[in-house]
């Protein structure tokens, strides 16, 4: 026991070092890197694709275990899901959208499981570094106060049993989404993913808002700092001057913020 939380710390370093850094290339490349950095020297086959086919009972799941892809399909099946999403565009999708598809994307490479071990925590600070090239200021404090939840949600977002009448169910991740991009206050409880659980996460019904997942990494910083400037946003979303003024004037233009009491001395007020 005393082994396993040295190593959870030592992982935990990692994790912090890894998303200190700005760099980031979308590829299974990266995934396979990252998953390298966060297990070297604490479990054999850091890094590497495993090679073997695995079952997992689930306590989610009653005892039953998610179908995983097949070893020898790890690396292609991973470069299909890659190449889907690089060509995917969210322009113009609101944040409902866009958060339904990320949690698609979250959950197909998750179930490839291409690891023997580490899946869920390389797959998180994957997400984040990706999260962070939409502008959005992140860090790994929602998944670590929610890991459990965080894996029993892509659980289920990847398990059907149609003689028991349960299907593929991506809303209990899409909560854990709000609360990650959106400071939302959804309640992360695991007894509500278990399959015997007859609420659903959508029972309790989601924010629904028409911002861009860039607008919406835009209205995140002009909630805790309304007299921000345009280059300051900028800097903390990596993009120009240039692009925040253009997303900033369409955002006054669909209505969601506005300027009060002029350039120079004035502030931004989210309506």
């Amino acid at each position: 026991f005393e082994k396993e939380n040295e190593e959870a710390d030592k992982v935990a370093v990692r994790i912090t070092e890894i998303l200190s850094e700005k760099a980031f290339n979308f590829s299974p490349t990266e995934l396979l890197n990252i998953h390298k950095r966060l297990f070297k020297d604490i479990f054999d086959g850091a890094g590497v694709y495993r090679d073997y086919n695995f079952t997992k009972k689930e306590w989610v799941l009653n005892g039953d275990t998610v179908i995983y892809a097949p070893f020898d399909t790890i690396k292609e099946t991973l470069e299909y899901d890659f190449d889907q999403e690089k060509n995917f565009s969210y322009k113009g999708l609101s944040l409902d959208e866009s958060i339904k598809h990320l949690c698609k994307f979250t959950s197909n490479i998750w179930q490839v499981h291409p690891f023997c071990e580490g899946n869920t925590r390389t797959t998180a600070v994957f997400i984040i570094k990706y999260l962070r090239t939409f502008g959005f200021n992140i860090n790994d404090e929602v998944f670590a106060e929610n890991s459990w939840y965080f894996r029993n949600s892509l659980v289920r977002a990847n398990y059907k049993n149609f003689e028991k009448s349960v299907f593929e169910d991506t809303s209990f991740l899409e909560k854990f989404f709000y609360n990650l991009l959106t400071n939302a206050n959804n309640e992360l409880k695991n007894r509500y993913t278990h399959i015997d659980n007859i609420q659903s996460a959508n029972d309790s019904s989601l924010k629904c808002n028409n911002y861009t997942l860039e607008e919406q990494a835009i209205i995140n910083i002009l909630k805790t700092h309304p007299t921000t400037t345009q280059e300051e946003i900028g800097k903390q979303i990596n993009k120009s001057l240039r692009t925040v003024k253009t997303y900033m004037a369409e955002m006054q233009e669909k209505g969601l913020i506005e300027r009060k009491n002029g350039k120079k001395n004035g502030e931004w007020v989210i309506k």
